[in-house]
């Protein structure tokens, strides 16, 4: 594996752990309140723009990383919907 392949892991590894103890959180609390409606929103559809993108480039961190983060954030954006659109700010 080259270095730029290897980087390109570990970032996508790191960026898309970050987005697991807020799933994890909401998923025991259905606690919604403190998450942004539009910012997951707009973040949700830029994520699969990414993953689009990775696809067409066939650049594996890019299709790995975003293909998690978009099933992470996108249950987070279902869960905002489902339990409470209040505080959307």
């Amino acid at each position: 594996m080259q270095l730029p392949e290897l980087i390109g892991y570990l970032a996508a590894t790191l960026t898309t752990c970050s987005f697991v103890p807020q799933a994890l959180q909401t998923f025991r609390t259905r606690d919604v309140s403190g998450i942004s409606l539009g910012m997951y929103s707009v973040f949700t559809a830029g994520v699969a723009l990414w993953l689009v993108y990775g696809l067409a480039l066939a650049a594996w961190p890019i299709v790995v990383a975003n293909a998690i983060t978009l099933a992470l954030a996108g249950t987070i954006l279902v869960m905002k919907v489902r339990y409470g659109v209040r505080g959307a700010g």
